[in-house]
C-alpha cells in the first residue's frame, strides 16, 4: 500500500510540474491548437496501451473515472504540438525503457527523443529556425528538410510578416505533415532551385570596341 501511495505522489508531481516541463517556451501565450479527434483517440491509446503494461501501478494511480478524465485533457492539451504517430512512438519508447508508469514530463521526453533520432527539432524549435532563415532559403544549412519544407508551405513571406500567435499554428501543422512523412519512413528532401539562366554574350572585337568608345564620346560632347 505505502509502494501505491508513492506511486500516486510521484504521478501527481510530474502532472504538476508539467507546465514548466512542457514543450511549450517560456513567454508564449498562445493558446493551443483545438484538439483533434485523431489527437483524442491517440491518447485513449496511449492510456491503454498503459493500463496493459502498467496495470496495478495504472489503477493505483488512477483509481477515479472523473480523475483519469482531467489527467487524459491535460495530456491532450499538452501533446497537441506533436504528430499522432509521435505520441504513440512516445508511449511505445517509455514503456520499452522503463518499469515504471511514466508522469506527463517523462512522456514529453519521450516525445521529443522520438523524434530526435530521425533528425527532426522539437516543433517550436522549427519554427523558430525556420521564421529565422534567410534567403536564399534553400541554401541554408536546414537541421531537417521538413523544417524547410513546412516553412515554405507556410509561405516566407506571411511567417515574416504576421505575428506569432498567426504564424506558429500554420507552421505547426505543415511541420507535424512531414513529421509524420517521416515517421512512417518516408525520406524528405529539400528541393533544388533551378538556376537563373545565365547568359554571355560574344565578346566586342577591337573595332566594335572603339566604335562603341567613339559612339560614348560624341553623346558627351551634345
Amino acid at each position: 500500500m505505502t509502494k501505491d501511495k508513492d506511486l500516486i505522489e510521484r504521478v501527481a508531481r510530474g502532472i504538476a510540474a508539467s507546465p514548466t516541463t512542457s514543450a511549450t517556451p517560456p513567454g508564449r501565450t498562445e493558446k493551443r491548437r483545438p484538439a483533434t479527434e485523431a489527437h483524442v483517440e491517440a491518447i485513449n491509446q496511449v492510456f491503454a496501451l498503459f493500463r496493459l503494461n502498467y496495470h496495478n501501478q495504472y489503477y493505483a494511480a488512477y483509481p477515479d473515472a472523473e480523475q483519469l478524465k482531467q489527467i487524459k485533457k491535460l495530456w491532450l492539451e499538452s501533446l497537441a504540438d506533436y504528430p499522432v504517430e509521435q505520441i504513440l512512438r512516445g508511449a511505445r519508447h517509455a514503456i520499452e525503457n522503463s518499469e515504471y508508469l511514466p508522469t506527463l514530463h517523462r512522456m514529453l521526453e519521450c516525445c521529443r527523443e522520438g523524434i530526435a533520432g530521425l533528425g527532426l527539432p522539437a516543433p517550436y524549435d522549427a519554427y523558430r529556425e525556420a521564421c529565422d532563415a534567410r534567403s536564399p532559403r534553400s541554401a541554408q544549412d536546414w537541421s531537417h528538410p521538413a523544417v524547410y519544407l513546412a516553412g515554405r508551405d507556410s509561405d516566407w513571406f506571411f511567417l515574416a510578416n504576421n505575428p506569432e500567435r498567426l504564424t506558429w499554428p500554420v507552421f505547426r501543422q505543415h511541420y507535424q505533415d512531414y513529421c509524420t512523412r517521416v515517421l512512417r519512413g518516408e525520406t524528405l528532401a529539400i528541393p533544388e532551385e533551378p538556376a537563373l539562366e545565365q547568359h554571355h554574350p560574344e565578346p566586342l572585337s577591337t573595332e566594335e570596341q572603339l566604335a562603341a568608345l567613339k559612339k560614348l564620346r560624341e553623346s558627351a560632347n551634345l
